[in-house]
């Protein structure tokens, strides 16, 4: 179900990211070093279907580990602590965050050899496109 996600992805282009982190109220600063920032992601499943994903760059590096359709606490790279769930809908991984009344989507998805992420905040969307390096 998620095999098509494992393996290590090289980000390659990032469009509307910095619109999509003042959406999620993240400061000056931090948006500076995460538009510079271009993270590897990494996916696994052990053998319980505890999946991991971790997003690796020389700024930071945070990883995650969850059940499909569980809730869980996540501190994310800007250092919110979001209740978060990961479904699979129609092929597509997507994340849920939610927290202080606010909810933000990651959709990710593998189309034509790429990993394509949608991350949404109100009408606000910016997509991070990946190429699987292993």
């Amino acid at each position: 179900m998620v095999d098509k996600f494992v393996g290590t992805w090289k980000m390659t282009t990032s469009e509307n990211f910095d619109e999509y982190m003042k959406a999620l109220g993240v400061g000056f600063a931090t948006r500076q070093v995460g538009n510079r920032t271009k993270p590897n992601l990494v996916l696994c499943v052990d053998d319980q279907g505890l999946i991991c994903m971790k997003s690796q760059s020389t700024f930071k590096t945070t990883e995650i580990k969850f059940k499909l359709n569980e809730s869980f606490e996540e501190i994310t790279a800007d250092d919110r602590k979001t209740t978060s769930v990961v479904t699979l809908d129609n092929g597509k991984l997507v994340q849920k965050q939610t927290w202080d009344g606010k909810e933000s989507t990651i959709e990710r998805e593998v189309t034509d050899g790429k990993l394509v992420a949608k991350c949404i905040m109100g009408d606000v969307v910016a997509v991070r496109t990946y190429v699987k390096e292993a």
